[in-house]
């Protein structure tokens, strides 16, 4: 129990030190956790026997955010995806596969070896990729869906290599086709039941599983989940979405499917269900955790004696992996209409090895493919290889901003225009378009998401991919002519920018802007943007409405208050807009504090004086 404690405090305390100083340094958290785990093990030699059941345990965080990432899509979104899938991702995985396996084999190696390998170097880290583009916000851009697609497509690919690896073995192989210690313990009789089936009824047994996590996902979750949450026990709630992923994981796995794609498809079921808040709040904490434990494992695994003895072959085939999948992402980014910093994201964020590599070497290894002192620099190659993904990712950004003022995609010639101009047609901009298109006015929309202007136009609303950001398009869309522009985009620093633009040029525009915070707020107010719209502000009032008629006022008393809080909070801001300082934070700047506090207390003397004018008059009633 102390050696437990001792490794525990260790695995924590190394990463409690090492990853806040790399997420400030710029790097992200995964390298920050690759390097924990290298000082963990090869540097100090705190830890390195565990590491084998620990990466087992921690794998396990993979499954965790895949099932996360499906919850976040819905049927209709992976519908739309299914040219990505198929074609991005098909192609990334047969041209890398076929152009790795014939560069090893040029070098030497057997085909068995180069065709095992091959299939190694097709795979990419889905950990790493999506963590990182989850922190940097990257996931809903162009190049962020490409690579979620490749990703998913690899993961669906796992499947048939692990099918194919034991045909390529050099002697007759009697283990199971699942690589992982699967059939032992109480799965043992069925797995060895579902072993001894022949090839059509496996098949059967694999669609019947698949069906059974689709409808049971979309038909017997909500009764299940009320049952559990009408116990009222908090821990009841992590209960049950540990038991999801886990149940998932395990009818996937001995079925002979990978359980990150069983989870994926779970989540994907369950992404419009009520309970899908619920869920994702409680497994968060447990995805974290363990995918921090996979990436330090990662680094703890890395021999470096191995490394140090013989450097250059294994640096070398680490860069000749990077060099290839750069080359055939390129090829498939160009293919495929992506560029810019979308072209970038795909090509150098997916240029590593990934975790199901490990699971591919050892099973490779097993079945005698692969020799142990092979399977071991495989093992480095794959360690290194994501090692510098942190760093591909850096030098994307990079090219990304020198490319910055190139086209980010092939935009949509624009044969219309209108009115009014909305840039970006996400939740916020779509209510604002129907709004005005069903009042008769004209708009012109443009958005630089290509899945979002398709979808758009499915419901016989047109509208135009291309960068808003760009002055010759929004001068296309009708700037010159426009009564007012909508700037609905995510990103803020684009939202400065087009609000600054179109305000040097059309100093007459009525420039109408969504606000992420109060800060955005003061931002494009200097920018230029006439009314300013926090995206929360008008929801959270309404709310507070909600809260005061349940606490005993009236609706029209409550519909006052919130009228008035509307009002004087409105001219605070401007207010306030007048004292920020840029770059200042707002609680070291004393003017701003000062007129803060004291616009507070208006606030509260309005809201007084609203409700004396509410009280009944006595001699009135009399």
């Amino acid at each position: 129990m102390e050696s437990l404690l001792l490794q525990a405090s260790i695995y924590l305390g190394a990463a409690l030190l090492i990853v806040p100083l790399a997420v400030r340094a710029g790097f992200g958290s995964v390298l920050g956790y690759l390097a924990a785990g290298i000082v963990m093990g090869p540097v100090l030699g705190l830890a390195g026997a565990e590491t084998g059941d620990l990466r087992h345990y921690a794998e396990f965080g993979v499954v965790l955010m895949l099932f996360l990432v499906g919850l976040e899509l819905d049927p209709a979104t992976l519908w739309g995806m299914r040219q990505s899938l198929v074609g991005l991702g098909g192609l990334q995985i047969g041209l890398t596969s076929f152009v790795a396996a014939l560069g090893l084999a040029w070098l030497g190696f057997t085909w068995q070896e180069a065709a095992v390998l091959g299939m190694v170097a097709a795979l990419s880290s889905t950990a790493i990729v999506l963590q990182t583009m989850t922190e940097r916000r990257m996931l809903r851009t162009a190049g962020g869906r490409s690579s979620f697609a490749v990703l998913l497509a690899q993961d669906i690919a796992v499947v048939p290599m692990l099918a194919l690896v034991p045909l390529l073995a050099l002697r007759p192989s009697a283990s199971a086709h699942l690589p992982h210690d699967a059939a032992e313990g109480p799965a043992r009789p069925i797995i060895g039941f579902l072993q001894s089936l022949p090839g059509w009824a496996d098949t059967l047994v694999m669609l019947g599983v698949v069906g059974f996590i689709v409808l049971g996902g979309h038909y017997l979750t909500r009764p299940v989940f009320r049952y559990v949450h009408a116990s009222r026990l908090p821990e009841m709630g992590s209960f049950i979405a540990l038991f999801t992923v886990a149940g998932t994981s395990f009818l996937t796995m001995v079925v002979g499917l990978s359980p990150a794609l069983g989870t994926f498809l779970a989540g994907v079921v369950l992404a419009n269900s009520e309970f899908r808040h619920q869920l994702e709040a409680d497994i968060r904490p447990y995805k974290g955790i363990l995918l921090g434990l996979f990436f330090m494992a990662v680094g703890i695994g890395i021999d470096f004696r191995l490394l140090a003895a013989d450097p250059w072959p294994l640096i070398a085939l680490t860069l000749g992996l990077v060099f290839v999948k750069v080359l055939v992402l390129a090829a498939l980014a160009e293919t495929f209409g992506l560029r810019g910093r979308d072209r970038w994201l795909l090509t150098l964020g997916l240029a590593q090895a990934g975790e199901f590599g490990f699971v591919l070497v050892g099973f490779a290894a097993q079945e005698a493919i692969l020799t142990s002192l092979l399977a071991q620099k495989t093992l480095i190659v794959i360690s290194l290889s994501m090692l510098v993904t942190p760093v591909l990712f850096l030098i994307a950004g990079w090219l990304s901003g020198l490319g910055e003022e190139q086209p980010a995609g092939r935009p949509d010639p624009i044969d219309e225009k209108g009115r009014v101009i909305i840039a970006g047609i996400g939740r916020f901009g779509q209510v604002v378009n129907r709004l005005v298109r069903m009042s008769g006015i004209q708009t012109v929309v443009l958005d630089h998401d290509m899945m979002a202007v398709q979808i758009m136009r499915r419901f016989g609303v047109k509208g135009f991919f291309g960068d808003p950001t760009r002055p010759d398009l929004l001068q296309a869309a009708g700037l010159d002519e426009a009564a007012v522009l909508v700037v609905a985009v995510d990103d803020r620093e684009n939202a400065i920018r087009i609000v600054r633009y179109a305000r040097q040029v059309r100093p007459d525009l009525h420039i109408v802007a969504r606000a992420r915070d109060r800060v955005h707020v003061y931002e494009l107010y200097q920018a230029g943007a006439d009314d300013i719209v926090r995206e929360t502000f008008d929801s959270s009032i309404r709310a507070g409405r909600y809260v005061l008629e349940n606490m005993g006022f009236s609706e029209y008393e409550a519909a006052q208050r919130s009228r008035t809080y509307y009002r004087v909070d409105r001219a605070a801001m401007r207010d306030l807009a007048e004292l920020w300082v840029p770059g200042q934070p707002a609680h070291l700047n004393d003017a701003y504090v000062t007129r803060a506090r004291q616009l507070d207390a208006d606030l509260e003397t309005a809201l007084l004086e609203e409700a004396v004018q509410a009280r009944p008059d006595p001699e009135a009633v009399e």
